[in-house]
């Protein structure tokens, strides 16, 4: 269906339900989840490990097609960490694996199908030796990551910069650039320090706040919908 007929009283249920699933389900399974975190389809969030912390106000978004796998992994060697800033966006598909220590600056955004890992998981030469070469990846503020790009080991990402969609990028990038291809490669510069605007702009309100402008907006957007339309949708997949 190209539109949303869904009542705003069966709307408000299903945000209610995924708030709480998020609280009692997914929360305790990470170090930290901010406050104002949203994350819809918490059930297709896959976390594997400790030491995962989620900030402020992340927007999280899972799929049925395109879970999102968080996964660390753990041995005397080996402690990976994945951390996350305030602010950030992971769209359905994202994986981060991490064997040394992810750090994802505040407001960044990760497309569908975006892919982090800081270990190569198999030694080149041994094959059985687990984790092989591995150093951290970390991600600057309001930067980018494109549907389907992979940010591999010992990378790290200057504030503002998009990776294209589907770039591979395996040596450093500076800010304020755009990278694409692969290996990835700096195709232009862009704007200046002050010019950026990041997602962290639409958070600057109380959390109680913010999500009273929620329900209004989905309640605009909604609010005409009846449940004998909503119902009729669904049994002839009616625009």
């Amino acid at each position: 269906m190209r539109r949303d007929h869904r009542p705003y009283r069966l709307a408000r249920a299903g945000v209610r339900f995924h708030a709480a699933w998020t609280r009692y389900v997914l929360a305790p399974q990470l170090d930290a989840l901010g406050e104002g975190s949203i994350v819809v389809c918490p059930w297709r969030v896959q976390v594997h490990g400790a030491r995962i912390r989620i900030g402020r106000f992340a927007y999280i978004v899972a799929a049925r097609d395109a879970e999102v796998s968080l996964q660390t992994w753990s041995d005397p060697r080996h402690q990976g960490e994945i951390i996350f800033g305030d602010h950030c966006l992971v769209s359905p598909g994202v994986r981060l694996s991490s064997a040394s220590r992810i750090e994802i600056g505040e407001g960044t955004m990760l497309a569908r199908g975006a892919y982090l890992t800081d270990a190569d998981w198999h030694d080149i030469v041994d094959r059985t030796q687990e984790v092989g070469r591995t150093a951290p990846i970390v991600l600057g503020r309001n930067v980018w990551i494109g549907d389907g790009a992979i940010i591999t080991k010992g990378v790290t990402i200057g504030d503002n910069s998009v990776v294209g969609a589907r770039a591979v990028v395996t040596r450093p990038v500076p800010p304020n650039v755009i990278v694409a291809g692969n290996p990835a490669r700096v195709v232009r510069e862009i704007g200046a320090e002050g010019e950026f605007r990041s997602l962290a702009a639409l958070h600057d309100a109380p959390p109680e706040e913010i999500a009273a402008r929620h329900r209004y907006l989905l309640s605009l957007a909604l609010g005409d919908n009846t449940w004998r339309g909503w119902l009729r949708a669904r049994l002839t997949h009616r625009d």
